[in-house]
């Protein structure tokens, strides 16, 4: 049998050396359709991992857990006070939770924001440090707000806040009127594309007329009430917190970590003044892109091995 193999071996490699020529251009062809399909799957490989990661840069590893106020049962006139929503002590028990990479709290509040003459209305926002990363803001001027700066009165302005305020000077250093507090402006946000509505799970979101402060100075200065005061009535709502976003490494762990955040709240809510909200249609795109890449690398591949073959067997 060895002999067999030694003299078929033998035979194929005098046969090559007679045709130097045509075993030259098969072997090229072969070496060159080998690495088409090496160089081809690893750039497919590449574009749908960009892909992907853009994807859950649109929020597809983001979990958001947000305020619903709930309906009122009582329908008279007089004064009452509601409260509902998230609560901080709900954020500190979903920091426990061993998926959840990061959790970022936030409170939204209606404000007028002055300026001499100037008067706009503005979305005050009171959030943390991680803030910024999580909505991929970039500074324009000045700084975004440190450890240090909790519970001082300072804000970070969005561009079109700060254009409208400040049309002809810099606004770092200058002074705002939020409602009735005066705060101390520290930097200024780049211009940024509104985030579009996903489907029904992500609400679309302007950031060009946006105050930022801490939220820690959102609780001391403004406190968790609420008050709206009418002819005769007046109603209050208290909420601690309007959302949570909650962050995981990866897609598989945003709907194990989801019932669990589900299952803790409905222990330490009476009503249903919450909503935990997975991002599916991103989580769908996501497995989408990554079905279609791989389609494509199997029909590349094949058409370039289909080519090359046909080639080598002109060739010999």
């Amino acid at each position: 049998m060895n002999s067999s193999f030694y003299q078929t071996l033998k035979l194929g490699l005098k046969s090559l050396f007679v045709q130097k020529l045509r075993a030259g251009l098969a072997a090229l062809g072969i070496f060159i359709g080998t690495t088409t399909v090496i160089w081809l799957v690893a750039m497919g490989e590449g574009v749908s991992f960009q892909a992907q990661e853009q994807i859950k840069e649109l929020g597809a590893t983001n979990i958001i857990v947000r305020n619903v106020k709930p309906v009122s049962d009582d329908d008279s006139d007089n004064a009452r006070v509601q409260r509902y929503g998230l609560l901080r002590s709900d954020y500190e028990r979903i920091l426990t939770i061993p998926t959840v990479k990061r959790a970022v709290p936030m409170r939204e509040l209606k404000r007028d924001a002055r300026k001499g003459d100037r008067e706009t209305d503005a979305k005050l926002v009171g959030c943390t440090e991680e803030y910024l990363e999580l909505n991929r803001l970039e500074m324009s001027r000045g700084r975004w707000f440190r450890a240090r700066d909790a519970g001082e009165n300072v804000a970070v302005l969005a561009d079109g806040t700060a254009r409208f305020l400040f049309p002809y000077e810099s606004a770092i250093g200058q002074t705002v009127w939020l409602g009735d507090d005066v705060y101390t402006v520290i930097g200024r946000t780049r211009p940024r594309t509104a985030s579009a509505a996903i489907g029904g799970s992500l609400e679309s979101r302007e950031y060009n007329m946006d105050v930022y402060i801490p939220l820690s100075t959102v609780r001391k200065r403004v406190g968790d009430w609420i008050m709206e005061r009418k002819p005769g009535s007046f109603t209050g709502e208290i909420v601690e917190l309007s959302q949570i976003t909650v962050g995981v490494d990866t897609v598989d762990d945003v709907d194990v970590t989801a019932s669990v955040i589900q299952t803790q709240l409905e222990k330490f809510h009476e009503q249903e003044d919450y909503a935990v909200v997975v991002p599916k249609e991103l989580l769908a795109q996501a497995e989408r892109t990554k079905a279609m890449f791989n389609v494509l690398l199997v029909v590349i591949a094949g058409i370039s091995l289909l080519v090359g073959g046909i080639g080598i067997m002109n060739i010999m």
